[in-house]
């Protein structure tokens, strides 16, 4: 069973961070030693900018926009989430508690934090992928600390919906058989968030037979504006028949794991060499971390969203906006943007009442900051002077 990292780890390999990036430990007041990147002189005169990452990533994923962000005259923090890394104080047990992985609690560990970091606001809260979703809390339940929004690559359209409420959420299916509908198709598939949720998905990807190193590196590749499959476009309703048509990494087959799934787009080693977003040796600090823990912390997270065991709590807010000032910036070539159909321009109706112009990066795909760092940059220094 994977554990979460202890005070014996081996020593994190500096020479792949940037100077001027430094890494330390932080007791978050939640029940975490998160483990932090950090960029700018940290004396409490610079406003501070949180980064969250997503799954498989690490407080690593930042690393071309911390240094840049810190000249700008920030205090970058970039944590490695609850069930990564080498933060500690949460279980990677698959029968264990999930709770402690509900958004809100995500929330309150950025809260934690941030506090601990002595900051009593944040200039701007930046998540990507599921730390997007993260953020988008984190503005929602406390305006007052988190200034500013940034989401990558996953639109948020707002707290699930009261069953009494007439205007349905676009993340409540209209159908309760839609996985039904999925695994009937004449070619049977499986919805990658459904599957990430099994027993046996991390087996699956911890042990897979390319190893966890070029498992990272195939996954990458097929969701990077690098694989030539990625040309997405809206789809027009949660139906097996529309979902279908996304890339398997989304809407799987049904009888291949997630290891299979991306071991037939696996790049060459010409390919791999030619890479610059994301060299081998930058790939070896995921592989080795990932080796160690285990995806199920990370896991935990989608787990949480298929059971629907936390819905209650978040209808809690149904109905509430985010009103801080927001920026969606996102790959052009990311699936990321439509796999819910009807989440951008919820994102952009009711959700965001103070969102800017959506921003669509030419030449990347999901992995957003690591494929076009200077372009996100660009537009992160847009928001912060808003």
């Amino acid at each position: 069973m994977p554990r979460a990292p202890d005070a014996d780890l081996p020593a994190l390999d500096l020479a792949a961070l940037p100077p001027g990036i430094r890494a330390r430990l932080v007791d978050n007041h939640n029940g975490l030693r998160m483990h932090v990147l950090e960029a700018g002189l940290d004396d409490g005169s610079r406003p501070c900018v949180l980064l969250l990452h997503g799954f498989p990533e690490l407080a690593y994923s930042w690393r071309k926009i911390m240094l840049p962000l810190a000249q700008a005259g920030y205090h970058v923090v970039a944590p490695d989430q609850r069930g990564y890394g080498r933060t500690t104080g949460w279980s990677a047990d698959y029968a264990g508690e999930l709770a402690p992985f509900r958004v809100t609690n995500l929330a309150r560990d950025a809260l934690g934090l941030v506090s601990a970091l002595g900051h009593r606001q944040v200039e701007a809260v930046i998540g990507h992928d599921f730390g997007a979703s993260v953020a988008a809390w984190c503005a929602l339940l406390r305006p007052d600390v988190f200034r500013r929004l940034a989401l990558m690559s996953s639109p948020f359209s707002g707290p699930p919906t009261l069953p009494f409420d007439t205007v349905r959420h676009p993340l409540v299916p209209p159908t309760s058989d839609i996985h039904d509908d999925l695994a009937a198709l004449p070619r049977p598939r499986l919805h990658y968030q459904w599957y990430f949720s099994q027993p046996q998905a991390n087996q699956d990807m911890w042990h897979c037979r390319q190893g966890v190193h070029d498992f990272l590196r195939a996954y990458y590749h097929h969701k990077s504006a690098d694989w030539p499959g990625n040309q997405p476009f809206p789809l027009q309703s949660w139906t097996a028949s529309e979902l279908a048509r996304m890339p398997t990494y989304y809407i799987m087959d049904r009888d291949r794991t997630m290891a299979e799934t991306v071991a037939e787009h696996m790049p060459d080693a010409r390919a791999v060499a030619a890479n610059r977003w994301l060299t081998e040796a930058e790939l070896r600090i995921y592989s080795g971390e990932y080796r160690r823990t285990g995806f199920q912390g990370g896991l935990q997270w989608y787990r949480c969203r298929t059971s629907g065991g936390f819905d209650a709590e978040a209808q809690t807010w149904s109905g509430r906006t985010i009103d801080v000032p927001a920026a969606f910036i996102s790959g052009a070539q990311d699936w990321g943007n439509h796999q819910v159909p009807g989440a951008l321009q919820a994102m952009r109706e009711r959700a965001c009442t103070r969102m800017s112009e959506p921003r669509f990066i030419k030449g990347a795909g999901h992995w957003v900051q690591q494929e076009q760092p200077q372009a996100v940059l660009e537009a992160l220094l847009e928001l912060l002077h808003r």
